[in-house]
């Protein structure tokens, strides 16, 4: 219960964190953004315009009017579906509860049958769904006709009046055969204590889908395009004109400058960066939930989102140099380096969108903008070294030439009247595109990231913990050093991030510099100091080269992705030598199982999970007799196989495909490093 609770309020402390960074991110846009907008006209319907010939000199739509909106969306309201989440665990534990009870007191007055016929109707009754009473009520007071029921991750569709209460199920279960089965034998069986509620009303779920349901709803019937005639002086305001006058009347005052009007734009606006962003936290948590999870990466997000939004803002409203120095493309490739390329795409079109509207010609500026942001993104796809960045900005800066110039081959019919000026703030925001590199140390020291360019460096083997490593466990450094390159192939044929792999693989096993001589790669002369303990204590001097390899790791200031692969290269898997070996002297006896099982946690991303694969393939390796491709076959499936049988990798984002093409590289590189041979055939006799 104790844990349950401390789950509970720590996502109540998450979601409080995500509250209150939207919020703010959300404000401090607003409060930056220009305001502005003008209607100077009275009208009232069935009565002659007293004005001139009013022509709409800007797009706007026909809202509906407020009846309209009420009635339609009351409609879309009453087909509403609510949802709910099926928990397939309640059914699970009413039967193993029946069968318990059956054992230990109910045989006495309950006949073998009538516990196959409660089996049989409860399993009826949790297929149809058992609701809360209150939800119950809620669902006939809403006239609600289905529900959406959520499975795991398929949602159907169900009629909410084969659904039951705890009361109708109990009263199922009496009545549902009085023929041959007798009512006063089932009540002696206190039936209520197996039934329980397996569907449970999914608020976020319903109050999510009931939002975008309303947000989906259209507010207009119809357009009015600039240019376009909307009456003459002396015409009679018919409902059709009124409609299309009170809109114009809306959109202008959008547009006014008056304090009032002022807070109807700063409304508009709030609802619109809302919106936006709200869009920008769903597509995180549907679809990068690792990142919605973690707060330094939504704190990223939302920083650069925040800091580019501002400052184009200012540069608008206070008419400061030209909005196209700003370098947009830094955006995109600060978060792919850090995070992914769609989230870095994403990122970019919601803070071009929420800047555009700062512009007087938006569509020109999106445009430009997300044309360059996508060349960054291919063209940088992993940042090593710095002339990668100057090879971007200089792609960034022709692939906005080049657009801007085919833009204005499509609006202008004079090529003298092209603008030169142009092409030169490209030129600066290519310049400024530049300072990307440095602001990637400081980002990696705020928000807690690790961008490839550290990785590089820390992989270098003249890194003083890589040299320390290699004089004092020579054997260790040797193994890590081909378990990163079996790591880092495996990690580029499924798309993991090598990089990544091949440093972890480089630290993972820093604590065996503490105890050398007990680990048998480092052991020379038949010196094996494990036969003077015993096998606990041989498994404790094992296991604690990783709480030795994390303590080294924060000396030396490792980032804390290389301490997990530190800290999961084993997982919570067991030292099995000393482990097996316990066992084999001692049968019949269970020995402590923590003394020989590592402090974990198991992998839990691609990369730390190919880490275990190749630490492990990797070491038993070397104790092949002999190396032929089936030896080497044999072993790589065994090691590999185990390790997927044990659960290690359960709670890792790696699929079976992902593990057959490790195995196969695994095999490949072996065989290369050992210099396998085919088997000749003998003479048969």
């Amino acid at each position: 219960m104790g844990i349950s609770r401390t789950k509970k309020a720590f996502s109540y402390r998450n979601l409080l964190y995500k509250a209150l960074i939207f919020i703010g991110t959300v404000t401090v846009i607003v409060y930056f953004l220009p305001r502005e907008g003008k209607f100077n006209y009275q009208f009232d319907i069935n009565k002659p315009w007293k004005y001139g010939q009013l022509i709409a000199t800007f797009d706007f739509p026909i809202y509906k009017s407020d009846k309209v909106v009420k009635h339609e969306q009351d409609s879309i309201l009453s087909s509403f579906k609510p949802f709910y989440d099926l928990n397939k665990d309640v059914v699970f534990k009413a039967h193993e509860k029946l069968k318990a009870d059956y054992q230990a007191s109910l045989h006495n007055i309950l006949p073998i049958a009538y516990l196959h016929h409660i089996q049989e109707k409860l399993t009826e009754i949790y297929q149809a769904g058992i609701v809360a009473t209150e939800d119950i009520n809620r669902l006939k007071q809403d006239s609600t006709t289905a529900i959406m029921l959520v499975d795991e991750k398929i949602v159907h569709q169900r009629n909410a009046d084969l659904l039951f209460s705890i009361k109708r199920a109990y009263t199922f279960l009496l009545t549902a055969d009085t023929v041959h089965f007798s009512q006063n034998i089932l009540r002696q069986c206190s039936l209520n204590e197996y039934l329980s509620p397996n569907l449970t009303y999914d608020k976020q779920r319903t109050e999510t889908s009931k939002k975008e349901a309303l947000d989906n709803y259209s507010w207009a019937n119809g357009i009015v395009l600039s240019g376009q005639k909307i009456i003459d002086r002396g015409e009679i305001v018919n409902q059709e004109t009124y409609n299309i006058l009170s809109s114009l009347r809306k959109e202008s005052i959008q547009r006014s400058e008056s304090m009032g009007q002022k807070r109807l734009i700063l409304a508009g606006q709030i609802l619109f960066v809302g919106i936006i962003m709200l869009c920008f936290m769903l597509y995180i948590e549907l679809f990068r939930k690792d990142y919605y999870e973690r707060t330094g990466s939504i704190a990223l997000l939302f920083s650069l989102i925040m800091f580019f939004c501002v400052v184009t803002a200012i540069m608008v409203t206070n008419n400061i140099f030209n909005i196209y120095i700003v370098p947009y493309a830094m955006l995109p490739i600060i978060i792919q380096i850090f995070l992914d390329s769609r989230t870095a795409f994403i990122t970019q079109v919601i803070t071009i969108l929420i800047c555009s509207i700062c512009l007087r010609y938006p569509h020109e500026f999106i445009l430009l903008q997300l044309s360059a942001g996508l060349v960054a993104i291919f063209s940088l796809r992993e940042l090593s070294q710095r002339s990668q960045l100057f090879q971007t900005a200089i792609l960034v800066i022709l692939t906005y030439a080049a657009v801007y110039f085919a833009f204005e081959l499509i609006t202008e019919n004079d090529l003298s009247k092209l603008n030169g000026s142009m092409y030169i703030y490209f030129t600066i925001n290519g310049i400024f595109l530049l300072f990307a590199y440095p602001l990637l140390f400081l980002l990696e020291k705020t928000f807690g990231f690790t961008s490839n360019v550290t990785l590089v460096e820390l992989s270098n083997i003249n890194n003083p913990l890589l040299r320390r490593l290699s004089e004092t466990v020579p054997g260790t450094f040797q193994h890590s050093m081909q378990v990163a390159n079996l790591a880092a192939e495996a990690a580029i044929r499924i798309g993991a991030n090598s990089q990544l792999v091949r440093t972890g693989a480089l630290y993972h096993d820093i604590g065996k510099m503490k105890n050398p001589v007990f680990f048998t790669e480092n052991q020379t002369g038949g010196l094996n100091p494990h036969k003077n303990l015993s096998y606990e204590q041989s498994s404790q001097v094992i296991i604690s080269h990783v709480t030795d390899g994390v303590e080294l790791a924060e000396k030396n200031n490792l980032p804390k992705v290389i301490k997990e692969f530190i800290t999961t290269h084993h997982g919570r898997g067991k030292t099995k030598f000393f482990y097996i070996s316990w066992k084999n002297e001692h049968p019949g006896e269970e020995p402590n199982e923590e003394l020989f099982t590592y402090p974990g946690p198991n992998p839990f991303t691609r990369e730390t999970a190919i880490l275990m694969m190749a630490d492990g393939v990797e070491a038993t390796s070397r104790s092949l007799t002999e190396y032929t491709e089936e030896s080497i076959n044999n072993i790589v499936d065994k090691i590999i196989d185990s390790q997927v049988e044990e659960g290690y990798f359960r709670e890792c984002p790696i699929t079976f495909k992902d593990i057959a093409t490790v195995k196969s590289v695994f095999k490949e590189k072996l065989k290369t490093i050992y210099h396998t041979r085919i088997s000749y055939p003998e003479l048969k006799k």
